[in-house]
């Protein structure tokens, strides 16, 4: 994986953030990733495992970043809508291994919010995800 083409930003003062960044600097085009949940591109869940889900939907971002000749060291953003924030505390070291699989080394800045359901009754979490692909395409 690439070197991200943005800069991280952490106040000199604070404790370097691990798995996410506290704010990204990028210049480019912006690509706005809607809601995925994780189900094939068919629109079918494989699995209603929550690590397993976690890898779709990563793998669905993925798919559609690169629509837009993006790829993951793009992304600046990632919120993620979980059902259990506990069960995703539960899993944070599956979900670490799943997420540097499919995404990389590049920990954007992220936001997690526990809801009270998603809109597909199967789904155990939901991510957006917002990506800046340099003017000069690196």
């Amino acid at each position: 994986m690439s070197q991200s083409p943005h800069e991280f930003l952490n106040p000199k003062s604070w404790k370097p953030a691990r798995g996410y960044a506290n704010g990204v600097a990028a210049s480019g085009r912006m690509v706005f990733v809607g809601g995925m949940v994780g189900w094939t591109g068919d629109q079918q869940f494989e699995s209603d495992d929550f690590v397993d889900q976690v890898r779709q939907v990563l793998r669905n971002i993925v798919a559609v970043l690169a629509e837009a000749d993006a790829r993951p060291e793009h992304l600046v953003r990632l919120t993620w809508y979980v059902v259990d924030k506990h069960e995703y505390l539960a899993r944070l070291p599956d979900l670490g291994a799943v997420y540097r699989d499919e995404i990389g080394r590049h920990y954007p800045a992220m936001a997690l919010v526990q809801v009270a359901g998603l809109v597909e009754d199967r789904a155990r979490v939901e991510i957006e995800a917002t990506a800046v692909v340099p003017e000069d395409g690196r």
